[in-house]
């Protein structure tokens, strides 16, 4: 299952970089499978396990501002496993963590 991830914290000002840090330091520290993009974060992993990283996100970047939105879209394809790693392996651009080398504009997928 993929779950990508997406969480805005409002009136922050321009930019979020430190806190999408933060976001990825709790994501990383999950052990799923993840991919940053420009436009979220990728994570592959359990229903149970993906609802449980998203919550410690948006609850983390809520103790930093009043407003958050988190945006979540999930990918359920039954019996299904390494799906990430095998579409970024399509793409020679990334490292080994699907990577371009730059962090988000908007965050988490």
């Amino acid at each position: 299952m993929l779950l990508e991830l997406s969480v805005i914290p409002l009136g922050r000002g321009r930019s979020i970089s430190a806190d999408i840090v933060d976001l990825v330091k709790i994501i990383d520290a999950s052990g799923l499978d993840y991919r940053v993009t420009a436009a979220g974060t990728i994570i592959e992993g359990r229903w149970d396990q993906l609802m449980d990283v998203a919550r410690k996100c948006h609850a983390e970047m809520r103790q930093k501002t009043e407003r958050v939105i988190t945006f979540m879209k999930v990918d359920d394809y039954a019996d299904r496993a390494g799906r990430l790693a095998g579409a970024i392996a399509l793409s020679p651009r990334c490292d080994q963590r699907g990577n371009s080398g730059k962090l988000p504009v908007v965050f988490v997928s």
